[in-house]
C-alpha cells in the first residue's frame, strides 16, 4: 500500500485542527458535508483526497479561506517537512496535543513564557 500523498496529510491535518480549534466533533463537521464521520477520519489522516468542491464546503463550515489548508506548504514547488515538524503535526494530532494547544492558546503571553521555561527546564533534565 502506498504512503498517503504529503500535501493530503497535511491538509488533513489543518482540516482537524481547525475542527479541534472549534470544538467541533467529527460526526458534526461530516454532518456539515454530507459525509459520514468514517470519511472525514480519512481526509484528516491523508489517506483520502479532499475533492475541490468539498474542501469549499468545509472551509465553509470551519469558517477559513481555502488558503489556510495550505498553510506551510509551498504552493508550486515541492512540499517538505522537517523531522521536527513532522514530530510536531503528530504530536499534535494526539489527544494530549489537540488539549494542550486548546489551553496553550487561552494564556497569556507571560504564562506561556512561563510554560515555556519549565518545559524547556524540563527537557533538559532528560
Amino acid at each position: 500500500m502506498n504512503a498517503p500523498n504529503p500535501v493530503d496529510v497535511h491538509v488533513g491535518q489543518r482540516i482537524r485542527a481547525r475542527r479541534k480549534e472549534l470544538g467541533m466533533s467529527q460526526g458534526e463537521l461530516a454532518r456539515n458535508l454530507g459525509l459520514t464521520f468514517q470519511q472525514v477520519q480519512k481526509y484528516e489522516r491523508g489517506f483520502n483526497r479532499i475533492s475541490a468542491s468539498k474542501m469549499h464546503d468545509a472551509a465553509r463550515a470551519l469558517a477559513v479561506p481555502i488558503d489556510y489548508f495550505f498553510e506551510g506548504t509551498e504552493l508550486g514547488g515541492e512540499f517538505s517537512q522537517s523531522e521536527s515538524e513532522i514530530s510536531v503535526s503528530h504530536f499534535l494530532l494526539t489527544k494530549e496535543g489537540t488539549e494542550l494547544s486548546s489551553y496553550f492558546s487561552k494564556l497569556t503571553a507571560n504564562q506561556r513564557k512561563a510554560i515555556m521555561a519549565l518545559v524547556r527546564n524540563l527537557s533538559l533534565d532528560y
